[in-house]
């Protein structure tokens, strides 16, 4: 038997981007290799995906981005959030975090599922 496939839900991918890149600027590389290391390789970004995803974010006004050099000297676009982007943040996360409780309450047998936050 094969091993089912994991998507990325719509909307998912931005609010997994803006998290990583919460934690300070970073260049496309650096997200990939951050998402697939924090999901033990669940979420392994193709490179299109994950620059489609920056550019609409950017077009959004969640990120700005400037030329740069990465560790390894080449020329890199490094990618930051701007104020909507912590905003955005902050609302996606509160929105997917109550739908994965929800999903959970239903895959989970009783008593198993998560509690609400703050409870």
């Amino acid at each position: 038997m094969s091993e089912p496939t994991t998507q990325l839900l719509r909307g998912t991918l931005h609010v997994l981007i803006l998290r990583v890149l919460s934690e300070g600027e970073a260049h496309g590389y650096e997200v990939a290799t951050h998402l697939a290391e924090r999901t033990e390789r669940v979420f392994d970004l193709e490179d299109g995906a994950l620059y489609q995803a920056l550019h609409r974010m950017e077009a959004r006004g969640w990120l700005v981005s400037e030329w740069g050099h990465a560790d390894n000297g080449r020329r890199a676009r490094f990618y930051r959030l701007t104020e909507e982007g912590h905003r955005r943040l902050e609302l996606e996360t509160a929105s997917w975090l109550r739908y994965s409780r929800a999903v959970a309450r239903v895959l989970l047998p009783p008593g198993e599922a998560p509690e609400p936050a703050g409870a």
